[in-house]
């Protein structure tokens, strides 16, 4: 059993989605700029850590809010 969590979608050309497949998480990125990027995380803390290098909170200044809905996605998984 696959399951499949959206992290953000703006259109079928920028999105992120994590799927939990057994004890790996699975993570798409999908953008009009570089195309198709997978990464395979072992734990969730290990996504977490990703998550929290690749949204770093000082690049979300004025956007705060933004930033926190993002790691709140990320946390659901």
């Amino acid at each position: 059993m696959i399951k499949k969590h959206e992290i953000y979608k703006t259109d079928k050309w920028n999105m992120m989605t994590v799927e939990v497949q057994g004890k790996y998480l699975v993570l798409r990125e999908i953008s009009d700029q570089w195309g198709e990027e997978t990464h395979t995380f072992l734990s969730r803390p290990a996504l977490m850590h990703w998550a929290q290098n690749r949204f770093r909170k000082e690049d979300f200044e004025g956007k705060e809010e933004e930033w926190r809905e993002l790691m709140s996605s990320f946390k659901q998984v």
